[in-house]
This record gives structure tokens, C-alpha cells and sequence, in this order.
């Protein structure tokens, strides 16, 4: 674990925060209280201000208003007065390892970059992620290091390689991942098998790309193979997440046994009978609004990328290509983007009309992919669930305690006594405008204060 004498983050500036200041030489034996903060729980309720946070052995021993919760004797103490705390968010659908810079290749999954990948995630308040398929080998030492804390960065679970079809998606072209990466059964047995291997690797979920593309693909997976896939997934107590665009797809995986709906439905509104089918499976549903969003925003609104908070994350090459006239140009005229923009639009009117009927909703941006990048896709994921007329506050919930239970952690996503002291510090509270929380003063991971800064997790 990284020692409690470890820098915070610190955005604005890039300096040394009060909060890292005061965090300094610590002795770890001892519990830190950090006081005075707008306390979020991510339960969903009020915030609780001037609150008191006690952190010991890297959970939380209590957390409540200054009259309900005392410091303990011979505590360390961060006064936080002006400041909000929230959990750190959990993404439900990211990706390691497949894109560095503008360049998608195998090559990219190894440990070096998967970290810092790891790192820019947890620097942007993201501390815990899902990477929903496309894992190599190495994904399991990772998992075991990030889990035990032996490496930085956000703690990651994950669908091993998921399932998808020759000629078909996940399409090549788009993400050229090794032979080892994915699977391509032809057959029910051959789903089987892979099945089995993935729940003998002890993977955390199971993922099958069920979309065409819009067409743009020859095959979709065969019903009679997605149909083994889940079968055997659950015989092996396996919850399957199903990749859809359309209606009709989204329907087809319902009636399999889909457990996780893992990108919004965007052709066409959701219709009572698809809601029924989710409420039958009690099938949690993760929108990934950000997915057709960075297919055009940063061309349409040249300021997003310009914004200090998002140009720390990028890679020089990425920063070029969107600073690039004719390219903001040609990606505005282009007619995906105006696919994307109306995609956009249906992705958040279902997303209502699926949180109003009750259904679960996941957090996720498919972060990882294209120019969805980490930590900061999560935060235009926010932005975006607001803009579709979520409160701030249930967006903030969905991130935290939602995103949690996606996972069936129960250890996590909420600032409580007994879990994990993973929270994010801001300088202004995000409940009552969403965009201040990209004003982070530190993020805490398990307890200690993350080092570095977001300059230093930029991906290179």
C-alpha cells in the first residue's frame, strides 16, 4: 500500500493541496479524521454537513454529522471545512489495455500501461472499474495485485474475453485485439467450452457482443450459441452482460437470461413489454451515454477538450487531432455524427423512462475505448445522466452504491462504517451542480491519499 506520508491529489495547479499538506508524515498506526466537510454517503440521501469521517486501517470506523460522531483520542485530524466528500465512483464498463494515444493494438495490453491507465482513473475520483472484455492473460495478476493493494491505481474486476462471432463484433477494425483476447464460437458446444475455461480462470462476469454494429457488420452471434453462452454462465454462477444497440437485441438477450443490459438502447424507445422483461430478470441496465457522446462532442464543442480537467488526461497526439480545424470539421459534417447525436438523444430518454419504472441502473462510458478516457468519461457520463433530467444527487448515487451493487460488492461505494475508505474530496459540492465534481482537491484510496497529480496519469 502506498504510505499515508503519500502526496493527494491536487488538480488545480498542480500543487500541493491543504488536505496533502496536512496528511504528511502521518504515523499509520493512527486513525485519520477528516472533518468539517458536506458529506455525501452515496446512499442517496441529504448530505450531512460539517461532518466527521473517521478512517482506520483503511476503512471507515464511523461517519456522521460533528454531534453523532466524535474523534477518537490521539486521532490524526484534516479540517475540511468547505470542502465535500463523496464515495469514489465505480465504473460498471471500462476497457484496459486496447487503446494508447490514437493506436488500438494488442500491444497495448501490458502491465506498465494497464497501470497507468489504472492510475488516471483513480486521480479522476474513479477508484474501483469493470473492464467488460478484451482481457488478456495478465488481467488476472492484475486483478490479484489491485485487489491486495500491491499496485496503484483503481482496484479493476472484469469479463475476461467475453464472447463474440467471426466476421462480426467486436469488429476487428474498430478493436484489433489478440487471438487471445476473444472468443468466436461457432458452435453451442464451443460456447460452452469457453465458458467453462473463463469460470475456471475465475472471472468476474461474462460479456457477449449481440449488436451489429447498424448493420455495418455481416453476423450477429447465433441464438442458439448466445443461448448455450448464458445457459452455462449461469450453471457456473456466472452473470452475463449483454453488448446491444437496438430494441430488438436488447429483447433477444432479455429473453436468454441477460443479467446485465451493458449499453443503452438508442434505435427506438423502450416499450412496456422490454421494462416487464427487465423487471422479471431484475436485469440491471448501464446506459454508457458517453459512448455516442465523444463520437461528436469534441468536435461540436471544441471548449470540452480545451477544459484543463479533460486536456491533463490526453495524450499529445489526441490533444493534436482535437485541436485540428479540418478535423473538428470533417467529424462535425460527418453523418455518423449525426447518427451519434440522435443515438445520443434516445440513449437518455430511455434512460429516464427505465430510472422512473424502477429499473437498476449501472455507471459506465465503456471508458477505455475511442476518445473515452479514462476518468474523465466518467465524468461526462455524469454530466450527460444530468443533462437526461437526473437530479445530481441520484447520478452521484448511481456512480457510488449503484455502481456497487452492479458488482454485488458490499464493501464499497458508500461512506459508511465498515467499508473501504474510498472518497473523493471536493472543493464544491456536486449535488447541487454536477460540475463541481471535477473540482478535486484529493482522492483517498483505501484509506491513504492518492500521490501525484492528473498531469502525471496522462496517457503516454
Amino acid at each position: 500500500m502506498r504510505a499515508v506520508s503519500a502526496i493527494a491529489l491536487a488538480i488545480s495547479g498542480l500543487l500541493l493541496s491543504d488536505i496533502a499538506v496536512q496528511a504528511q508524515n502521518k504515523d499509520a498506526s493512527k486513525p485519520v479524521v477528516l472533518k468539517g466537510a458536506t458529506l455525501i454517503d452515496g446512499l442517496g440521501g441529504k448530505p450531512i454537513a460539517d461532518s466527521v469521517l473517521v478512517i482506520k486501517d483503511g476503512r471507515i470506523s464511523a461517519a456522521g454529522d460533528a454531534k453523532s460522531v466524535k474523534a477518537p483520542s490521539g486521532a490524526e485530524v484534516v479540517d475540511l471545512k468547505g470542502k465535500t466528500i463523496m464515495p469514489g465512483m465505480i465504473s460498471n464498463h471500462s476497457h484496459i489495455g486496447i487503446v494508447r494515444g490514437l493506436k488500438a493494438s494488442p500491444d497495448n495490453y501490458n502491465r506498465e500501461y494497464i497501470i497507468s491507465q489504472l492510475r488516471q482513473w483513480e486521480a479522476y475520483g474513479v477508484t474501483t472499474i469493470t473492464s467488460l472484455g478484451l482481457n488478456a492473460a495478465e488481467f488476472y495478476d492484475l486483478r490479484a495485485d489491485l485487489h491486495s493493494g500491491k499496485a496503484p491505481g483503481a482496484d479493476i474486476f472484469g469479463a475476461d474475453r467475453g464472447i463474440g462471432v467471426a466476421l462480426g463484433a467486436p469488429p476487428v477494425a474498430i478493436v484489433p485485439v489478440g487471438p487471445s483476447q476473444v472468443y468466436r464460437p461457432d458452435t453451442p458446444e464451443a460456447a460452452r467450452q469457453a465458458i467453462k475455461e473463463m469460470a475456471g480462470r475465475k472471472t468476474d462476469l461474462v460479456k457477449i457482443w449481440l449488436d451489429d454494429f447498424g448493420k455495418l457488420l455481416p453476423v450477429k452471434v447465433k441464438p442458439e450459441v448466445y443461448a448455450a453462452a448464458v445457459d452455462e454462465s449461469h450453471k457456473n454462477k456466472l452473470r452475463v452482460a449483454f453488448h446491444i444497440n437496438d430494441l430488438e437485441d436488447a429483447q433477444a438477450a432479455l429473453k436468454a437470461g441477460a443479467d446485465i443490459i451493458a449499453h443503452g438502447i438508442r434505435d427506438k424507445e423502450v416499450d412496456a413489454p422490454t421494462i416487464d422483461l427487465m423487471k422479471k430478470g431484475a436485469t440491471w441496465y448501464v446506459p454508457t451515454l458517453a459512448l455516442d457522446d465523444s463520437n461528436f462532442i469534441f468536435a461540436d464543442k471544441a471548449k470540452v477538450a480545451a477544459d484543463p480537467f479533460v486536456n491533463r488526461a490526453l495524450d499529445p497526439a489526441v490533444k493534436t487531432q482535437l485541436e485540428d480545424p479540418a478535423w473538428q470539421q470533417k467529424v462535425h459534417d460527418a453523418p455518423g455524427s449525426e447518427r451519434a447525436r440522435k443515438a445520443l438523444a434516445m440513449n437518455q430518454k430511455n434512460l429516464m423512462t427505465l430510472y422512473k419504472a424502477g429499473i437498476n441502473i449501472g455507471f459506465g462510458s465503456d471508458s477505455g475505448v475511442g476518445l473515452r478516457f479514462p476518468g474523465v468519461a466518467e465524468h461526462r457520463e455524469l454530466d450527460l445522466m444530468v443533462e437526461a433530467g437526473l437530479t445530481p444527487l441520484q447520478a452521484l448515487t448511481i456512480a457510488t452504491s449503484g455502481a456497487a451493487k452492479l458488482l454485488k460488492l458490499d464493501d464499497r461505494g458508500v461512506l459508511k462504517a465498515g467499508k473501504l475508505a474510498d472518497l473523493v474530496v471536493l472543493d464544491a459540492d456536486p449535488s447541487a451542480d454536477i460540475s463541481n465534481a471535477h473540482k478535486i482537491s484529493a482522492v483517498w484510496h483505501r484509506g491513504r491519499p492518492v500521490a501525484g497529480s492528473i498531469a502525471t496519469f496522462a496517457q503516454r
